[in-house]
């Protein structure tokens, strides 16, 4: 509103005082809306929420960027390495020319441990397939091993942070009125 009345450049500290006193006295200005209460919870809920959809977004691109260059194949057995399989599989912190080392039966044992419906052989054996003749980058595996398991923490740990945040959201939509 300020800059329809007076937007020449040469502006300067009485210029920009008169103008703002004109609007005030001419009353074409807005108040702000500054919420209360629920409302004010829930600003910063969504301000957090947008925050950890970023995070999230950053750690989804740094582990396709690790299978890229370690396991470039994975992605051909997984549809997406976020599924409760793919990620116990990445969690094994096993190199695709590791990973060829386990049986199948480790492999589908130790996956039935954490995820009681899931994968069987068929995939399994996709997997170490993929594995075995896998282009992936094997020097600095030590590292590379280092770097998946602090990418997948951050991961749990955004995850975490959602579940707790709408957890806090369902207590919040509680308190308000007509909301069920």
């Amino acid at each position: 509103s300020k800059e329809l009345d007076d937007n020449s450049p040469t502006k300067n500290d009485v210029k920009d005082a008169k103008v703002i006193a004109q609007l005030v006295k001419d009353g074409r200005y807005a108040e702000p809306t500054i919420p209360q209460g629920i409302y004010a919870e829930l600003r910063v809920a969504k301000k957090l929420r947008d925050l950890l959809n970023v995070d999230l977004q950053v750690v989804q691109g740094q582990v396709h960027n690790w299978l890229d260059r370690y396991f470039p194949e994975f992605l051909t057995v997984f549809k997406s390495w976020e599924g409760k399989a793919a990620i116990h599989f990445l969690k094994l912190e096993a190199l695709p020319h590791e990973l060829v080392k386990y049986t199948e039966e480790e492999l589908l044992l130790s996956l039935r441990q954490v995820v009681k419906r899931s994968i069987g052989l068929k995939k399994i054996r996709a997997l170490k397939e993929v594995a075995n003749r896998s282009i992936g980058i094997r020097q600095g595996a030590a590292m590379a091993k280092l770097e998946l398991r602090a990418l997948l923490e951050k991961y749990d740990f955004i995850q975490m942070k959602f579940e707790e945040l709408d957890h806090q959201l369902d207590q919040l939509l509680d308190h308000i009125p007509g909301v069920t």
